[in-house]
């Protein structure tokens, strides 16, 4: 059993690590703000998600645990409302979306 636990946190550790890659990438690469909030959003909901997960489950069901599912749960209300906050302060600033793409012009 320990044995399916380490290959199952490992699993959650790539998987968040992924998504926090492919997240930073798409910081760098997307055109406008919006979309590259769009790729912050992604790298804290699913990135960090999935790390927390991985780590709770090598930790057992110790406090650590306790405190990262503290911290897992404070992420998951916080994100979407700042993410939702910002965009709109964005829009309400008169900051448009980039609707058609440098390469195609």
């Amino acid at each position: 059993m320990d044995t399916i636990l380490y290959y199952l946190s490992w699993i959650f550790i790539i998987t968040g690590s992924f998504f926090a890659i492919i997240g930073a990438i798409g910081i760098l690469r997307f055109p406008d703000f919006y979309s590259r909030q769009h790729a912050a959003g992604i790298t804290d909901s699913l990135g960090a998600g999935f790390l927390l997960l991985g780590l709770m489950i090598q930790g057992g069901l110790t406090l650590v645990t306790v405190k990262l599912f503290m911290i897992l749960t404070l992420l998951f209300i916080t994100s979407p409302v700042t993410t939702h906050a910002v965009a709109q302060a964005a829009q309400k600033s008169g900051l448009k979306p980039q609707l058609k793409s440098k390469i195609t012009e």
